[in-house]
């Protein structure tokens, strides 16, 4: 069974009207997940511990100190606190590393449906929605926590994970891998983006194309990956790339998003015993994401043992 981590916290991160990253994203994550045999349990506050291992503390104290009373603060051109976006943001936190604790000692797989999402926070910078690099803080719980030395983080949102890309530029034992519409913001994840050790590895995809451009890109970065033989993967779940997303313009359907989760978990169960955590990132049209999601735990669901 799924292991589900969420928080109502996560509903008090909010955002001017209009926006697109808004609380009803995770109500309509919440209705994708009714029904599923999942085991749904609330996040725990993350430990500055975790997040310190990607963001300095001066990032931390100047956040913490840009949270607004009331209303919202701006932190850069569309990303917003409310009262409650630092609460949010840690049990986004303390979500995924619980996940990966669960995982590491148990076994099974794990999705954290939190939000603000985080694959665009840099080490230093608010952006794109994100205000702390959630996947690989989990990344580096894995490594530093549990000792593995082989992590993958598979980054499938329609947008470049160029926070991810950034907080494991130099982390050897990560494999970070990224497919993004390109062009498209953040305007980073070029082929030649290959990090210090040349772990990463970016897959941009036309516009207007789909599923089978989709496969094309990640089926021989999964058998490569399969022969690198991962310890832990980690997803970077964005659901965006979803033909009715109205922030970009890729046509991925949700059986596309099941046949990538689908062959993600069979990596995992050849290479390091099923073990996978998925995180929330993007999706902005309210009903896609809810199939989407669906979709995505069903197929973690069912290979799992």
């Amino acid at each position: 069974m799924v292991l589900v981590l969420t928080h109502d916290d996560c509903l008090s991160h909010v955002t001017p009207p209009g926006h697109p990253e808004q609380v009803a994203r995770l109500e309509a994550v919440e209705r994708g997940l009714r029904g599923l045999p999942v085991d749904q349990r609330d996040a725990p506050m993350g430990d500055l511990a975790d997040v310190l291992r990607c963001h300095p503390q001066r990032y931390i104290d100047r956040l913490r100190a840009a949270v607004p009373d009331q209303g919202w603060a701006q932190v850069d051109g569309d990303t917003f606190l409310s009262p409650g976006s630092f609460d949010a943001a840690m049990r986004g936190v303390g979500g995924i590393c619980q996940a990966v604790d669960h995982v590491m000692t148990d076994g099974g797989r794990a999705f954290v449906a939190a939000r603000p999402p985080g694959h665009h926070a840099e080490r230093d910078t608010a952006m794109g929605f994100c205000l702390f690099g959630t996947v690989a803080i989990g990344a580096m719980r894995a490594l530093e926590v549990h000792g593995l030395s082989r992590v993958a983080v598979l980054d499938f949102d329609v947008h470049h994970g160029n926070g991810t890309q950034d907080l494991l530029w130099d982390e050897a034992r990560v494999r970070f891998v990224s497919s993004h519409q390109m062009p498209l913001y953040p305007g980073s994840g070029h082929r030649d983006e290959r990090g210090a050790h040349g772990q990463i590895t970016n897959l941009p995809l036309a516009g207007g194309s789909g599923g089978a451009q989709m496969w094309a890109a990640w089926q021989p970065v999964l058998d490569d990956l399969r022969r690198w033989q991962p310890e832990l993967i980690l997803i970077s779940a964005g659901f965006d790339a979803h033909r009715d997303d109205p922030l970009a313009g890729l046509n991925w359907t949700t059986q596309d998003f099941a046949r990538l989760t689908r062959a993600i978990c069979d990596l995992a169960d050849d290479c390091c015993a099923g073990r996978v955590v998925s995180s929330l990132e993007g999706g902005y049209d309210l009903d896609a994401l809810a199939a989407s999601v669906a979709a995505h735990v069903t197929e973690l669901g069912r290979q799992a043992a």
